[in-house]
Order: structure tokens, then C-alpha cells, then sequence
């Protein structure tokens, strides 16, 4: 679960694909993350091949307990790698954590390979103990959190209660699907898959429907990741292959694509950037140019019109209080 208590050390993670790819590169695998904006069989064959689905929701009290039992049940003979998230905030690289362990022959860094040797055998609440204890894991992590240059604290404001978001990952493990969270006490097993063209993903897509089904209707607070290959070797094998053979026109398209795929690594990399970056500064010198220009005042109030239009927004869509201050 990843809340507004940094206490553990472990900072806030957004849900973006370059961010966790970013943390796939410190790691060492050879893997992205990519969105995922439909479930339909050939939004999944696209991404092939895909080895796990990165699911994020607003964590509820409520949702404690006893999986589903129309989607599946507890295993606690589980064969896999399993951790428990032992403290806040590190919900988004234990669920990338669950998942890798869990892939056969997982190429990674030296890092990665002594922790999870390190913790085999383990419980899951002891494994999840060793992983968040990993000081380079820790900072892995954090690298990418927005750094926080003001403290609220001694200030005797109210608190405020934030809403709370979680990360858990659907996978395929010895024929069956698994949905591994490690706030549950067990994986939760929703089934074997058929052997089809679609395999796992199937079961997965029909399990995540469901579960995005619970919600109301228009509702926005979930997002869905995938895990996969990264597409550039493969496609600039292919466009080797092509122009060899002098198959022009299907080079062409793999060009196409692979200036697509550049041009998101780059993004990637532009947006990384800023969220290593502390802005206070430029904000306090933006502050200082209005105020000598005599425009901070103006500033202020069209900035309170917005925020209270953002507010009702978020009123009429269901998605909860948000103070206009």
C-alpha cells in the first residue's frame, strides 16, 4: 500500500512505465513496462512476449481478508517467490519483485541474483523484511520519487487523510494464474489456463474484469501495466533481416516502429529527469519575478478559480473530497 507516511524511508512511486523501467534497468533485467489501456486479445498479443500484468487500485480497508471466491482462493502451498510488504510505500517494487522471482531463468544484474538468493527458503513476511532492508534496492526506488523540499511537520495543521493506492501483479506459475499482493497472507490462485494462443492472459483478463467490474461505473482509480520483452532488439534484428533480403516496404514499417519506440525511451528519460530534480527553486524565482512585476496577486486568484473548477470536477466524477487550498 503506498499512503502519505515516509517514515520506513521508502517514498511515494507514480504508476508510470518509465519508472519502472527505469528500476528493471538498475536491477539489471533486460525487461520493460509499458501501459496497458485495453484488455482485448489483440491490445495483449502486441506486447508478446508479456510475462506479467502490474495492477494498481485504491486500497480500501474493506478489501482486507478472504480473496474473492468466485475468482479465486488462497494458496498457501504456493511453489513460487512470494514476500510480504512489511512496510508503506514500497507496494510498487515488491510487486516487481513478486513478479520477477517468479520468471524461469530470469536474466538480471548481481544485485538482483544475491537478494533473491539471499532470501530463498524464506517465509513471506521475513522475505519481504530482507527486501525492503536493501539499502540499494531502497535507493533504486526512491531515485525516481519527487523529492520533498517542504516539511509541514510542528506546524500544527490539520491532517488530512489521502487516499491510498496498491500495487499487485498477475502472472503465470506452474500452469495456473496467480494474483500475488503482498498485504494478502497468500497468493491467491484464480485457476489453471488453457494451452491457447492466448494462454494465461485469458484467465488474467477475465479475473482483472472482474475485479474493475466491483467499481463504479466511470471510475478512474486503477491503472494496468505490463510486463514484457523489450521490443527494440527484436525489431532491429528484423529490420537487419528485411533489408538484407531487400524487403524495402516491410523495413520500412519496422522503421516506423522503432522511431516510435525511441521517441517513448526518450520521453521516458526527459520525464525521469524532472522527477529527479528539486523545482523549489525555480518556483520561489517565478515567485519573486510576479511579485516585483505586481502580477502575484492575479496569479493567485487564477490559480484558485482553476483549483476550485478541478475540485468540482473531481466532486461530479466521484473521485473524492480535494481541498481547494
Amino acid at each position: 500500500m503506498s499512503g502519505d507516511d515516509d517514515s520506513s524511508g521508502w517514498q511515494l512511486t507514480e504508476s508510470d512505465p518509465g519508472v519502472f523501467t527505469e528500476l528493471l534497468k538498475t536491477l539489471g533485467v533486460p525487461y520493460i513496462v509499458d501501459d496497458l489501456y485495453s484488455l482485448e486479445p489483440d491490445s495483449l498479443a502486441a506486447l508478446q512476449p508479456l510475462h506479467a500484468l502490474i495492477f494498481l487500485f485504491k486500497w480500501l480497508p474493506s478489501t482486507e481478508g478472504e480473496p474473492d471466491v468466485s475468482t479465486g482462493r488462497y494458496d498457501s502451498e504456493f511453489p513460487g517467490f512470494f514476500a510480504h510488504q512489511t512496510v508503506n510505500n514500497a507496494c510498487a517494487t515488491l510487486a516487481v519483485m513478486n513478479a520477477l522471482g517468479n520468471i524461469p531463468s530470469l536474466p538480471s544484474g548481481p544485485q538482483l541474483a544475491d537478494l533473491m538468493s539471499f532470501t530463498t527458503g524464506m517465509d513471506p513476511q521475513t522475505c519481504g523484511m530482507a527486501i525492503t532492508s536493501a539499502d540499494w534496492l531502497r535507493e533504486a526506488h526512491n531515485a525516481l520519487s519527487p523529492p520533498s523540499a517542504i516539511s509541514l511537520d510542528g506546524l500544527g495543521l490539520p491532517k488530512t487523510t489521502e487516499d491510498a493506492y496498491h500495487f499487485v501483479v498477475y502472472l503465470p506459475v506452474m500452469g495456473s494464474v496467480y494474483e500475488l499482493d503482498g498485504l494478502k497472507a497468500y497468493p491467491v490462485r484464480h485457476g489453471e489456463y488453457e494451452e491457447s494462443p492466448e494462454g494465461w492472459l485469458k484467465r488474467a483478463r477475465e479475473v482483472i474484469e472482474h475485479r474493475i467490474g466491483t467499481y463504479p461505473t466511470g471510475a478512474l482509480e486503477f491503472s494496468l501495466l505490463a510486463l514484457r520483452d523489450d521490443p527494440l532488439p527484436s525489431m532491429q534484428s528484423q529490420l537487419k533481416r528485411l533489408q538484407d533480403a531487400g524487403r524495402d516496404s516491410e523495413a520500412s514499417e519496422i522503421i516506423v516502429k522503432l522511431s516510435n519506440e525511441n521517441a517513448k525511451r526518450e520521453r521516458w528519460a526527459f520525464e525521469n529527469s524532472l522527477r529527479r530534480h528539486n523545482h523549489m527553486g525555480l518556483v520561489h524565482a517565478l515567485l519573486l519575478a510576479l511579485g516585483k512585476a505586481g502580477t502575484l496577486d492575479a496569479a493567485k486568484e487564477g490559480a484558485k478559480k482553476v483549483m476550485k473548477t478541478r475540485v468540482e470536477r473531481r466532486k461530479e466524477l466521484g473521485m473524492g473530497d480535494m481541498d481547494e487550498d
